[in-house]
């Protein structure tokens, strides 16, 4: 038991600073603290996982200057390309 208390101690120290005289108060924000800390550690885990996880995908897209990917019929596409292809909107 004397062993826990002291590992307890410790993390609670090693959270930050003793938060007030009162033991139990001080006990109750280092719960919240660990608490905060576990949802850290989570999401920095799922962030890394999901670099690692998608860390050589070799997705190369490639567009075409003259095509506009696109469900709209060929017509409307060539119509957005010249409308998009103008510098000023009053030339």
């Amino acid at each position: 038991m004397k062993k826990r208390k002291t590992a307890w101690r410790w993390w609670a120290k090693a959270l930050g600073e003793k938060a007030s005289k009162d033991d139990r108060e001080s006990d109750h924000i280092a719960y919240i603290r660990t608490f905060i800390f576990l949802t850290y550690l989570v999401t920095n885990a799922f962030i890394v996982g999901g670099v690692i996880r998608h860390w050589n995908d070799e997705t190369i897209i490639i567009i075409n200057s003259n095509d506009v990917p696109s469900l709209l019929p060929q017509t409307e596409k060539e119509e957005l390309i010249q409308t998009n292809s103008r510098r000023f909107p009053y030339d």
